[in-house]
């Protein structure tokens, strides 16, 4: 089965977000506004407990998560997605290395740039458009997050959460 390991933000910042994502998201009935700290990644049912235990055992080292959201940007020409950019954070960047070894692959996709998604699978037109404006409103919030999520991919495409971690307990 296919999951993924996310941290989600308060219910103000998911709002925000949600409030352009059921425009601009295809994904927005998928998963809530979130940052993803590990991409979906296939653990069979037998390797479930050991993933969950490896979990249990890195929320418990590390300090709950702190972010800033500072302003809104694009991954273009590489990718139409439009997010919410987060500054990098050591607590943030201790949580994702630490989700990249061992028992976990290493990302060698794509390099982390922490953010919230809204908007996706957009024009080239319509992502310059609408950052052209987002990027005129002032986009300011800064958070702790204590809780981890490993989620799980239905058959439908959307996301679920099978367990949460708290982070430094």
């Amino acid at each position: 089965m296919k999951y993924g390991i996310a941290l989600f933000p308060a219910k103000k910042l998911q709002d925000l977000a949600n409030s352009f994502r059921m425009r601009y998201d295809s994904h927005y009935a998928w998963i809530p506004p979130h940052i993803t700290v590990k991409e979906p990644f296939e653990v069979s049912d037998d390797n479930l407990p050991y993933i969950t235990a490896k979990l249990r055992e890195i929320a418990s080292n590390l300090s709950p998560v702190e972010i800033d959201v500072y302003k809104v940007d694009t991954f273009s020409p590489q990718s139409n997605t439009i997010f919410f950019k987060i500054r990098e954070h050591k607590t943030l960047t201790a949580l994702y290395e630490k989700l990249h070894n061992e028992p976990f692959e290493e990302n060698k996709k794509y390099k982390f740039i922490p953010h919230v998604t809204i908007g996706q699978d957009l024009s080239k037109d319509e992502v310059a458009d609408i950052v052209g404006r987002l990027k005129m409103k002032k986009v300011e919030h800064h958070e702790v997050i204590d809780r981890m999520q490993l989620m799980y991919q239905l058959e439908n495409g959307s996301w679920t959460v099978y367990e949460t971690f708290r982070l430094g307990e």
